[in-house]
């Protein structure tokens, strides 16, 4: 009765500051054009959170680790690799790079390939360790954003300045066409990882308890990682990347819901991204008057987090 409760607080933070957002400042003469900006930004932290919230939780179930988040394999540091190689073969007047329909595709395209490929090579060895595949994944994002980082001293100014956008979180330049598409993505996603719930509640128990349970957990980790892989996508190219938020609210939530059910759990890290980001960009801009950005912010927060959950030997 408490985690409702506990829900039922998050959703009315987020119904109010959504609220906030939308409807102050709005009169019979500007409405159309202020709701116009206002809906698909709102709708982009939303999704936002929701992808951000997802994925972490659904990665710390499947790697029993509760510092680990899909940034940790490189999906960030790809994606902006991926931003990065765009612009320097085809320049930032393309196509590729002026379509956001088309860049998406491009950027959930090489991030899907390069799951399957990574994963793909992680499961055929016949000794599988989860901890090889991130040390390769901490590699590989290391590797993407040293690459990254050299073609950015090479790129023409103007072209630079196109990929600027995609460098750094903002909820300010919202590409109104990617909300519209990534909602329906979204849902599907969250719909199946809500399937595994019950699977994913096993995985509690460790890798030999949840096979002796006849889970195949080869199988349902690879699922997870996918999906996963996909809602690092969405949000990266809504709102850009974000360090330590998964690793806040996922922490979070275990700490404040006493539920272990993904599906209390799936709810509670949704609502407290969303409530988080929405109350937290709200005060950044009415309060602080734009001084700051709410990534420095989350970062700041985040990483005294993450110094307080070693000192408190809260790893795993």
């Amino acid at each position: 009765m408490q985690d409702r409760s506990k829900l039922a607080a998050l959703l009315v933070i987020a119904l109010l500051f959504a609220g906030l957002f939308i409807g102050i400042g709005l009169n019979a003469d500007n409405y159309q054009y202020f709701l116009s900006r206002r809906v698909p930004k709102v709708l982009a932290m939303i999704l936002a959170g929701v992808a951000i919230g997802q994925s972490a939780l659904v990665f710390q179930t499947i790697t029993n680790n509760r510092i680990l988040t899909p940034s940790i394999m490189g999906f960030d540091a790809l994606y902006m690799f991926t931003q990065t190689l765009v612009v320097v073969l085809f320049g930032s007047m393309s196509s590729y790079v002026l379509n956001d329909y088309l860049n998406f595709s491009v950027s959930v395209a090489v991030m899907l390939a390069f799951s399957m490929l990574l994963f793909s090579f992680y499961f055929k060895s016949s000794k599988q360790n989860l901890m090889v595949l991130l040390l390769l994944g901490v590699i590989l994002g290391q590797l993407f954003g040293s690459i990254s980082s050299f073609l950015t001293m090479l790129m023409d100014p103007n072209d630079f300045a196109a990929l600027q956008e995609s460098m750094f979180a903002s909820f300010n330049n919202i590409k109104v066409e990617l909300v519209y598409v990534c909602a329906p993505l979204l849902l599907v996603i969250s719909a199946l990882l809500f399937r595994l719930n019950r699977v994913l509640d096993v995985f509690w128990l460790d890798k030999d308890n949840a096979t002796s349970l006849g889970i195949d957990v080869k199988k349902v980790t690879m699922q997870v990682l996918v999906l996963s892989a996909c809602l690092v996508a969405i949000s990266t190219a809504l709102v850009g990347p974000i360090m330590f938020f998964g690793l806040l609210v996922t922490n979070l939530t275990r700490e404040m819901l006493r539920s272990y059910q993904h599906r209390v759990l799936l709810l509670g890290v949704s609502l407290l991204s969303v409530s988080s980001l929405l109350a937290g960009q709200w005060v950044v801009e009415n309060l602080f008057g734009f001084s700051t950005t709410l990534s420095v912010v989350i970062n700041f927060i985040g990483g005294i987090y993450f110094l307080s959950m070693l000192l408190r030997n809260k790893i795993v």
